[in-house]
């Protein structure tokens, strides 16, 4: 095994003659070359920085203006600032000094500088004002009007031209607190089909009495935050749903994202670590410089790509001359196409409404440190290296050399170095990660008693200020035509558990690349949610058989470093006490991972290309699907989690969108009950779906329930007041927890031309003892893919079963269209 280069810039020793003075120059070549990359990133920061302070202004329109004022005053002969520089030069040392041009000059400069910090300053605020707006959002489906057309192009005017990752974060509106009546309304509504009429009039009582006594005093101490933080929910968020909690993160909390279905670029480890690493490192770049571009929703009725509108608003369409540059002629244009074409008004909706980026500044170097009542997230600003396991010991691998960022082959080269190690682990090495994936409390006292001096500590500050985590793993798993079923739930349950030991769970994702060149990610939830690491891990997808590719025998495309130094093996001293701690956490994490019931499926017999044609939205048509499928595997209701994000505000995380409703109720009913004809469970369906919609709606625009709840819970607590309806509210179990796993980048991938290309999406564990987690991801036309997990020791739940009523619920509600179709024919 080679060990890492230990060079010495200097060696000096003390003779008779003098002091004899030894240079070692490639080791100052490469403190020279390594400063040189410390310099030009915070170079690069500083300068990101200032543009995105200045957007939706730049510094080249700051130049114009200055050179406009500055010619004005020196050929017009006038004082732009009206006397105002006269009055002050008499208040200046050097005033004397200045001539009568040289003031009006300086006033030009003072003039313009204010008139485009000025304009910069009431963009910005009126656009914050245009997107506190969401009227937009509840409009007829398909269309939209006037009022939305206006208020479209007066945002995308606003808005600047080649806006950064976070150039919007200033524009974005606050999350608004939603009045108690209407929170207390919307949950008596999503409480209603779960409880009988003794527990509903029971519970309304209750919900009453909140609303008029205690819940306006909550509700004041919330608003007060609300004007003084960013967001009102997402701090107590983090801290008390994700860091305050003291069971393992291990299927509780962490999550996991799947490779290709179907392609499998290499069968080499090493290979395929090699371009999956370098893409990361890439992606880190591109987020470090701010050139990753920033989110935008995307309404699910535009029927354009946004390029069709870069082109229109960034491109005067004046005869014979194409300028790039947005001046009036384009703004006349973007008003008048979008306010009499359809299809201009439709398109204007891409890259228009911005969502939050917050959530990016935390993907890379971020550990979760485990403390004894809560854990932090720690984030250093600057990591160049990673953190490597493999067969039981941990190396550190260092991603720069000579100055620049290792290629993919001289990545695969240390991988190989790694994978051909035969060293033995050290004495506890092996199972060490097993103390991330148990109770905190116990990691979080080892940590302190033997981690916290010497060797032990500067091994573990390796681990947890490393870009990211790798696990080579020495399993095979991928899907397997002739076995789709075993060979995806196992796959699944090793991205979410591995061995336990095996995956470094607080670090903020893992790579796992495994023997036969598949590969996956684990990622920790507290620092962001799902749609963030899937952005991450479509770049990698996308970039890795395309872009980076391979050879013909499979490896890394490029040359092998002769000098590189290697891979450096982690150090550790670990006593046999903290062996015994090591070995209790494993016994805990194995006992979770051993009850966890996974299965994963591709459904293809029809997908989202058909449920349009049903003028349905794909995710309410999945939504009561599962509804119904859960009733005929359990025979009733439960309370249902559809995870919704909050990011049109600023620094917003996720809302609930609680599925069960009363209109979904009375569908599945209708659909258990065969005297029911097919024209009256459809009409039943087409409400239900619409209610969906417009919840998920509410949740979206800060109108949802379970967030502001949840933060009146918070209050009671700090004020020391017990609430009876809040204490009820909150002890709810979710027996149903689903998630959609959007596709953000749709661009990347022509599953047309390449459909091999499709990815599984990823999944999470169950959230109740006998409850369902589902994951789904709607790709292309004709593939939806299911993950559902649940609890072996659960006597009411089972994974496949539950598998089986989805598919078959798919199936029967289709039938209700076609039959639709057939009578429409007719």
């Amino acid at each position: 095994m080679a060990e890492a280069h230990q060079a010495v810039a200097f060696q000096f020793t003390v003779t008779p003659d003098g002091i004899d003075l030894q240079l070692c120059h490639e080791a100052l070549r490469q403190i020279y070359l390594s400063g040189l990359h410390s310099w030009k990133k915070r170079f690069v920061r500083f300068k990101n920085g200032v543009m995105t302070g200045v957007y939706p202004g730049s510094p080249s329109g700051l130049l114009v203006v200055l050179t406009g004022y500055i010619s004005a005053t020196k050929y017009a002969k006038i004082d732009p600032s009206l006397g105002l520089f006269t009055k002050l030069s008499t208040h200046l040392p050097v005033s004397k000094y200045i001539t009568v041009e040289g003031q009006r000059i300086a006033g030009g400069v003072l003039v313009g500088t204010g008139l485009w910090v000025a304009v910069i300053f009431v963009m910005r605020n009126v656009r914050k004002c245009l997107l506190s707006w969401h009227g937009w959002m509840f409009g007829r489906h398909g269309s939209l009007s006037f009022k939305t057309k206006v208020w479209l192009v007066l945002v995308k005017l606003l808005s600047g031209r080649n806006p950064m990752l976070y150039s919007f974060q200033s524009s974005l509106p606050r999350l608004p607190v939603p009045p108690i009546k209407d929170t207390v309304r919307r949950y008596l509504d999503s409480a209603r089909p779960l409880m009988d009429d003794e527990q509903y009039q029971r519970m309304e009582g209750l919900a009453k009495d909140f609303e008029k006594n205690l819940g306006p005093r909550l509700q004041w101490y919330l608003k007060l935050k609300s004007w003084w933080a960013s967001n009102y929910v997402s701090d107590w968020w983090e801290e008390y749903i994700y860091l305050r909690g003291r069971s393992p993160i291990m299927v509780n909390s962490n999550y996991y994202a799947m490779d290709f279905l179907y392609a499998f670029p290499t069968h080499l480890q090493a290979a395929r670590a090699g371009n999956a690493i370098r893409s990361l490192m890439m992606y880190r770049r591109k987020l470090d410089r701010a050139q990753i571009k920033p989110r935008f929703l995307l309404k699910d009725y535009v029927p354009l790509c946004s390029a069709q509108w870069e082109r229109m608003y960034n491109t005067s369409r004046i005869p014979g001359l194409e300028t790039g540059f947005p001046g009036i002629w384009d703004s006349f244009l973007v008003i008048l196409q979008s306010l009499t074409l359809p299809s201009a008004s439709q398109l204007m909706v891409l890259n228009t409404i911005p969502m939050c980026s917050s959530q990016y500044e935390r993907m890379f170097n971020t550990s979760r440190v485990p403390g004894v009542e809560e854990d932090i997230l720690q984030h250093v600003n600057e990591s160049k290296h990673i953190a490597v396991y493999h067969k039981g010991r941990i190396y550190k691998v260092w991603m720069f050399y000579d100055g620049r960022l290792l290629l993919p082959r001289e990545i695969e080269q240390q991988m190989e170095r790694i994978l051909a190690d035969e060293s033995e682990p050290q004495p506890g090495e092996e199972l060490l990660p097993a103390l991330t994936a148990g109770d905190r409390v116990p990691w979080a006292k080892a940590r302190s008693e033997f981690f916290s001096k010497g060797k032990n500590k500067q091994s573990l500050d390796a681990v947890e200020k490393a870009a990211f985590f790798v696990t080579l793993d020495d399993s095979e798993q991928r899907y397997e035509a002739d076995n789709p079923i075993q060979s995806l739930d196992s796959y699944g349950k090793s991205l979410l558990h591995g061995k336990c030991y095996d995956r470094w769970f607080d670090k903020s994702f893992n790579l796992i690349v495994y023997k036969n060149g598949t590969m996956g990610l684990n990622a920790e939830h507290s620092w962001a949610d799902a749609p963030v690491i899937g952005h991450l891990w479509e770049h990698v997808l996308s970039s890795d058989p395309v872009q980076l590719g391979y050879s013909e025998d499979g490896h890394c495309k490029g040359n092998l470093h002769p000098n590189m130094p290697g891979p450096q093996r982690l150090q550790w001293d670990i006593p046999e006490e903290c062996q015994t701690v090591i070995n209790n956490s494993l016994t805990v994490a194995k006992t979770l991972a051993d009850d966890v019931d996974m299965h994963i499926f591709p459904f293809n017999k029809f997908g989202k290309g058909l449920i349009k044609k049903c003028k349905t939205s794909p995710d309410a048509f999945i939504q009561i699907t599962l509804q119904l499928a859960h009733f005929r595997d359990k025979g009733k209701f439960c309370l249902t989690y559809e995870a919704s994000m909050t990011r049109l505000f600023r620094e917003g995380r996720t809302e609930t969108v609680r599925s069960c409703t009363v209109q979904t109720c009375d569908f599945v009913r209708a659909m258990m009950n065969d005297n029911t004809t097919k024209e009256e469970k459809l009409k039943l369906f087409k409400v239900a779906a619409e209610k969906h919609q417009d919840m998920y709606r509410l949740a979206m625009t800060g109108s949802g329930i379970d967030r502001h709840l949840f933060c009146l819970y918070l209050v009671s607590k700090y004020l020391g007041e017990d609430s009876a309806f809040l204490k009820e509210v909150l002890s709810e179990p979710w027996r149903l927890s689903t998630s959609q796993t959007p596709l953000q980048q749709v661009e990347l991938f022509d599953l047309k031309k390449h459909p091999e290309f499709v990815t599984s999406g990823g999944g999470f564990g169950p959230v109740a003892d006998d409850g369902y987690g589902v994951s789904y991801i709607v790709l292309g036309e004709d593939l939806i893919n299911f993950h559902i997990s649940s609890k072996h020791s659960s006597l009411e739940t089972d994974s496949h079963r539950f598998g089986c009523y989805i598919q078959q619920a798919l199936l029967d509600i289709l039938d209700l269209f076609q039959f639709d179709d057939k009578a429409d024919k007719k």
